[in-house]
């Protein structure tokens, strides 16, 4: 076999790999949602950042597959409450994991 009849061959292969490789799985996401997460993320932090009675510096915000992840220490069980809902209502939530304390 000469080596222009294995190209398409191996081509192939490696387009295959590539695809496998951006495929997401339950433990890893894949390019597309890596994305969406992040503009999740910024969405999230931007809402409650503009929430003047949040102290938005010590809330942390991760998202991973459309799900919300608060973290942090707040003064009140109302700030949580308040920050848990500015994130529901962002735009590709999915739901909210609440890891948030009280100082």
């Amino acid at each position: 076999m000469t080596l222009l009849q294995r190209f398409p061959a191996f081509f192939l292969a490696a387009m295959l790999a590539l695809l496998v490789g951006c495929a997401s799985t339950s433990q890893q996401e894949g390019t597309g949602e890596y994305i969406d997460d992040t503009v999740i993320t910024t969405k999230v932090k931007a809402a409650i950042f503009n929430e003047p009675t949040l102290k938005s510096a010590e809330i942390n915000v991760e998202t991973f597959k459309g799900v919300v992840q608060l973290s942090g220490f707040v003064n009140s069980q109302s700030d949580i409450n308040k920050a848990v809902e500015i994130a529901r209502s962002v735009e590709g939530v999915k739901s909210v994991r609440n890891d948030m304390r009280v100082k």
